[in-house]
């Protein structure tokens, strides 16, 4: 499975592309930095963010695209900026009906450290060592668009069959409750 793992925001975003083998194996394919200028307009901005996301799928097919899901953060303006740049990714993503999951901070961080409050420099330690790579990936943007690809290639197929099976279980539950509806106004007849 190749995903697309996006760590968003204005100033930078990373984006990263790994391919997951047999077990844990996974492989960076690629991996860069989108920047914009803070005096640009919020638009051109964004137009960047979109246009950079639109061509690496394009060249990159990806099965699936990660994103690390926005959290409060204490500047308001930075949490808004880093949700409008996912959500030009995931539109990208969505006119190519390429599946689109949401991953938090802490769950990336315990999928490859395997502690939800690890540091930067521990998710950046970890990733260089899961890929095999000689150097560290730079900047941190670039690290976490590895880890998000990583998380969700170890983590995201089991999500994917957990809310099969919960929709399974629902449609099951209303079929039960329909029949006890039924067999009740059957008895009242």
């Amino acid at each position: 499975m190749r995903v697309m793992g996006v760590d968003p925001g204005l100033t930078r975003c990373g984006i990263a592309l790994v391919e997951s083998g047999r077990g844990r194996s996974v492989t960076a394919l690629d991996v860069d930095v989108v920047r914009t200028p803070s005096d640009m307009e919020l638009a051109e901005r964004l137009m960047r963010v979109y246009t950079q996301a639109c061509h690496w799928l394009d060249v990159h097919q990806p099965d699936a695209v990660a994103i690390e899901r926005v959290f409060a953060q204490n500047q308001v303006s930075t949490a808004m900026g880093t949700a409008q740049a996912g959500g030009v990714i995931a539109l990208a993503a969505g006119q190519r009906d390429v599946p689109v999951r949401f991953h938090t901070p802490s769950e990336v961080k315990a999928a490859v450290t395997g502690s939800g409050r690890a540091d930067k420099a521990q998710v950046t330690m970890m990733v260089t060592r899961i890929l095999g790579m000689q150097t560290k990936p730079k900047p941190a943007d670039a690290a976490d668009a590895l880890a998000i690809a990583i998380c969700h290639c170890w983590r995201g197929p089991m999500m994917e069959r957990m809310a099969e099976a919960q929709k399974k279980a629902e449609a099951a539950a209303a079929r039960h409750r329909q029949r006890i509806a039924e067999a009740r106004e059957g008895s009242r007849a």
